[in-house]
């Protein structure tokens, strides 16, 4: 089956989450895939922090997802992928720590290519990170096995969701830099860790000197994973409303990445 054109879709952290618990909701039989940016920012807690969305400021633009994991501050500076997987998939058979590193060498690869010095860490480096105590809330604020570094900085976050129907594993790019004293004053911490979540992070647009058109990045994503998953990932069987789909194109008068 012939893959469908790269799509990214412009969506909110409760439409992305619904998607993705859908996919779940029954038996996975082939790759899913798809590729979310997002136009406002919004919250996206941890399955154990329920008690911090009950509270935060932003209510109205925040969900609960259903793997753990600390908080992700979404917005358009981050590039988000959700690939649902047959339980017995053959990337799962290393079990869920070793799932995650075809997906982090994958995220690191495509960002060397455009000229980044990123490399997806190994468990033993990331058990050898000291973490933050005053951070454990942010899922940016910490570093597990696998995902994407410059240096010691986070760049990609990933996480996993297993059920007996399939396997959930997302991925999140940081393009740009992401407003962390907006997190903090949403979940009521000190304005002063956003200061501490830009010094364990960096992004796309930080590493280049230059924005990065999420369209373009989507694009070289979207053609890395299919080239993994097959074909079939690229039809996730549910059609977008036509407004909220973008072709992963160049505008005119953008930069793409270099590369």
């Amino acid at each position: 089956m012939a893959a469908l054109a790269p799509t990214l879709v412009t969506a909110t952290p409760h439409a992305e989450q619904a998607w993705n618990a859908r996919q779940l909701a029954e038996p996975v039989t082939e790759p899913r895939l798809r590729l979310w940016t997002y136009r406002a920012p919004g919250v996206v807690f941890g399955c154990s922090q329920r008690a911090l969305h009950e509270r935060t400021a932003l209510a109205d633009r925040a969900v609960v997802r259903g793997s753990g994991g600390g908080a992700v501050l979404t917005g358009p500076w981050m590039l988000s992928a959700s690939i649902v997987l047959p339980p017995d998939h053959a990337l799962l058979s290393s079990g869920p720590i070793g799932s995650y590193r075809w997906l982090g060498v994958l995220h690191a690869g495509l960002l060397r290519d455009m000229g980044i010095a990123a490399f997806a860490l190994p468990p033993e480096q990331a058990r050898s990170h000291q973490a933050d105590a005053a951070l454990t809330w942010a899922c940016y604020g910490g570093l597990s096995p696998w995902e994407v570094v410059v240096d010691s900085r986070k760049i990609v976050g990933l996480a996993q969701l297993r059920r007996r129907t399939g396997v959930l594993l997302t991925s999140g790019t940081l393009i740009a830099p992401p407003d962390w004293r907006l997190l903090c004053e949403a979940l009521g911490q000190p304005a002063g860790l956003g200061d501490a979540l830009a010094d364990r992070t960096t992004s796309c647009e930080t590493e280049l000197g230059a924005p990065v058109i999420a369209e373009v990045l989507a694009d070289r994503l979207h053609h890395m994973l299919t080239d993994v998953l097959g074909s079939m990932a690229a039809n996730d069987h549910e059609p977008m409303p036509r407004a909220s789909i973008r072709h992963a194109t160049r505008p005119r008068g953008a930069a793409a990445p270099p590369g």
